[in-house]
């Protein structure tokens, strides 16, 4: 697949080019080259980064276009049902009464034994939740009695009923058996646990939508809602904590025929919904900073990024080759016959769907526009300047977006340094001291403390110490019991297994991988009972898989972005113990393996068939597919699920790397430049602004020829990044570019994780110098000690042999 570098690019392959005329294809070929020199005249990506898609794109994302024909099945269940209790009404022309008594009488009929009644109960329920779409002209429609139902739903009880069902299905140990001893499993294997998730996620998808046109009861219901589902009411856990057990439980082989892309989607939104998005995220960090007396943010980040505009990407050493190359030709214009014009355009260098491979090899001179030519060739060597029009310049506001910060940490390093060069000592942490130091100093360090910024996390950790210094006297911690805390104290004794089990689902969908036979198998919920027979089926069935593998990477970046923003706010320490284990599950190789593909092929993929999605497939007739109409794909410019997967993890990326020294070296070790500069041609100024702020971090350690070959992407990093005043990101001579010691250091913060974990989650094992001691006899000999079942059946035996059978000397035992 050819992918135009103008963003949308025309999607033709080499078959279509086949069967262009001559002339034709001289003009294609040219117009493709234009497109891939022309970079910097390329359209920006019009994107709009938020917590999720549209609702309608949302609700369509949870079906396979596999489970289709399940819609008539839903609707068969309901109405069959609905005639048996009501009459021949339509249930749009009910009032309200009847609508509930109806869904009662539904919730009732999940309480029977048998299997088979309870899935058609089941169904129906879903034919509700799904808006009773046969009732309905328009999507609009659908969606207006899809919120009604699925308020009424939840006003009933369902959602409980929905819960315990789910324990059910989930500890159904002869359905695990026997899916473990299938060969293959399909869609059929997990039909009771698609049709509850179905439901559940569209609860909490619709109920998490808020409209000015609510009635103050739904907005009441949905406050109780979110509560309930963020506290441990729910089998004494919160719902994400049972969630997290199915997907390790998927992971370890024990339940193969899990519907992981549902379990995953039902996750996201229950985290989403109970903890909050990124506006809520920036509300809650506000109020911190309010409450601990630290001064406002200089500045919100989410309007700043939005304000953004994406830079022009460097030209690549293939771009510049053809550029080269074109310059060549039109010198010879005048001496070539067009027919040997078009005959070898027809050599089309960009067969490739990958340019990597003529990048990886120069890439550290992939910037050469930068490097000046030896004067005899400069005319034949240098490409010609690109023409910008007036409006396709870059038209920064005055000043740079962001107010430059400054830590503690780098106002002390600055005044030790400076006491060393003019004074010949050190006073320590003592920043206010100035005596001895030249005027200019005294300016600088000015101007250091009025961009001095305290993190939340700062203050968390000095807190964390004085409990860890005075356990006494420091008294009891307040600790709020918000969502977020609830969530970390279901999460915390399995954390490890849960993270390494969601990057193995994530290396199981990225584009990258490689099918394995140890790999696990993450479309039994998207593949048939029966295999396709002709192309069409087949063709349909390839867009099903990848969709349904773009879904899951979706859900897995934007829960592990979700949890790292939200621990971090609640307390730096247990945002370092999930990024700890990340990291120790080797999630940066993975995300940097994940970006080591044809970026621009994977943005603007168009793994969708607009028609087959719900809900205008169950209101519209549906058009016949053809295998011309599959290969077309939509008309979007991009596809805003692989855009956003590919900013959460690079946001993920940032949070596991920044202020960690080794960290920062295994992005330099794992060769992560060529790789980041890549996905700087997609222009989106907030992909291109997570991008540059990993390769800042790194730059020092690359050495000066790669420095010198990238100017352009120095000068972006320049424009872009936050500065750190005093930080020397661009020449190495910072204080951190030492021998890195990835051991020791996440050692250090190991055990600093682990006494936070200890002294506050940690009942049972408290300090026994700290414990009161009891030395009254009475009382101790009156304590009652809990004995093993096993050592009470064999009592007589331990005194035989440990009482009697012994010889006790009293004169040694009194003294």
């Amino acid at each position: 697949m050819d992918v135009g570098g103008n963003g949308g690019g025309s999607i033709v392959n080499s078959k279509q080019r086949a069967m262009l005329p001559n002339k034709s294809r001289g003009e294609f070929v040219r117009n493709q080259r234009k497109d891939s020199e022309g970079f910097s005249e390329s359209p920006d990506l019009e994107f709009e980064y938020a917590d999720t898609d549209k609702w309608s794109t949302e609700l369509s994302e949870l079906y396979s276009y596999t489970e289709g024909p399940e819609f008539l099945l839903n609707r068969k269940c309901f109405e069959e049902e609905f005639r048996i209790h009501v009459s021949d009404k339509k249930w749009t022309e009910l009032d309200v009464a009847q609508h509930r008594a109806h869904a009662m009488r539904l919730l009732d009929g999940l309480e029977v034994i048998t299997r088979e009644k309870r899935l058609k109960v089941a169904r129906a329920i879903l034919y509700m939740a799904q808006g009773t779409f046969a009732e309905c002209s328009s999507e609009a429609q659908v969606q207006h009695w899809m919120r009604y139902n699925i308020f009424l739903l939840l006003d009933v009880g369902t959602f409980t009923a929905l819960v315990e069902l789910l324990n059910m299905e989930v500890d159904n140990s002869a359905a695990c058996s026997s899916a473990v001893r299938k060969p293959a499993i399909s869609l059929a294997d997990s039909t009771d646990l698609r049709v509850l998730l179905n439901i559940m996620y569209l609860m909490v998808e619709t109920i998490q939508q808020e409209d000015p046109a609510d009635s103050p009861e739904w907005r009441a219901t949905r406050e109780t809602f979110k509560t309930e589902l963020g506290s441990p009411l729910y089998n004494n856990e919160p719902i994400s904590v049972m969630l997290f057990g199915m997907v390790t439980k998927f992971c370890s082989g024990h339940a193969p025929h899990f519907p992981m892309k549902k379990v995953l989607l039902l996750l996201w939104k229950s985290i989403l919904f109970t903890l909050g998005g990124f506006e809520q995220l920036q509300t809650i960090k506000v109020r911190k900073r309010e409450q601990l007396r630290l001064p406002p943010l200089p500045e919100d980040s989410i309007r700043v990024i939005r304000s953004m505009r994406a830079a022009s990407p460097p030209a690549s050493a293939s771009d510049l080759i053809e550029q080269q190359q074109k310059r060549a030709r039109r010198e010879h214009k005048s001496l070539t016959k067009q027919d040997n014009l078009d005959a070898f355009n027809e050599k089309d260098p960009y067969k490739s769907d990958d340019p990597r491979e003529d990048e990886d090899d120069n890439d550290d001179n992939d910037n050469s526009m930068e490097v000046e030519p030896f004067p005899m060739e400069r005319d034949e060597v240098m490409p010609p300047p690109i023409p910008h029009p007036p409006s396709e310049r870059v038209n920064f506001p005055k000043g740079l977006p962001w107010a430059p910060k400054v830590r503690e940490k780098d106002i002390e390093h600055f005044l030790e340094s400076s006491r060393s060069k003019f004074i010949g000592y050190t006073l320590g942490n003592d920043t206010d001291t100035v005596v001895g130091l030249p005027r200019p100093i005294h300016e600088s360090i000015r101007t250091l403390k009025q961009h001095k910024y305290i993190s939340i996390a700062e203050i968390q950790i000095a807190k964390e110490d004085e409990f860890q210094k005075t356990p006494l006297s420091g008294g009891e911690e307040d600790v709020e019991m918000c969502s977020t805390e609830l969530l970390y104290q279901g999460i915390l004794p399995s954390l490890p297994q849960y993270m390494i089990a969601l990057l193995k689902i994530l290396l199981a969908a990225a584009p990258t991988s490689k099918a394995k036979t140890d790999s696990i198998n993450i479309l039994a919920d998207v593949l048939p009972e029966e295999m396709p027979t002709t192309v069409l089926q087949s063709m349909k069935l390839g867009v099903d898989v990848n969709r349904h593998k773009e879904i899951i990477v979706k859900a897995i970046s934007a829960i592990l972005l979700l949890l790292l923003k939200h621990f971090k706010l609640n307390h730096i320490y247990q945002f370092e113990y999930m990024a700890q284990h990340l990291v120790f599950a080797n999630c940066i190789p993975l995300i940097l393996k994940f970006f080591n593909q044809n970026i621009m092929s994977y943005i603007t993929a168009k793994n969708s068939i607009s028609v087959l999605d719900f809900p205008y497939c169950v209101v519209h007739e549906l058009p016949e597919l053809t295998a011309e109409s599959l290969e077309a794909g939509d008309i979007n410019q991009f596809c805003w699920r692989n855009l956003f997967s590919c900013i959460n993890l690079l946001r993920i990326l940032n949070k596991l790397t920044k202020w960690k020294h080794s960290r920062t070296m295994m992005l330099v070790v794992f060769k992560s430049a060529p790789i980041l500069k890549r996905a700087l041609k997609v222009k989106q100024a907030m992909m291109q602004l997570y991008v540059l702020k990993l390769l800042k971090v790194q730059t020092k350690y690359l050495g000066r020829q790669w420095r010198k070959s990238n100017m352009k992407t120095m000068s972006a990093i320049y424009q872009k990044v936050r500065h750190r005043l005093n930080d020397d990101w661009a020449y190495g001579n910072d204080l951190d570019a030492r021998p890195w010691d990835f051991q020791a250091e996440e050692c250090a913060l190991r055990a600093n994780i682990e006494r936070f974990n200890s002294r506050r989650y940690d009942n049972n094992q408290s300090n026994p110098d700290f414990l009161p001691v009891d030395n009254c006899l009475q009382s101790v000999l009156g304590q009652r000690v809990d004995l093993p079942e096993d050592f009470q059946m064999n009592y007589d035996l331990w005194l035989e042999r440990e009482v009697f059978s012994k010889p006790i000397s009293w004169e040694d035992l009194l003294q």
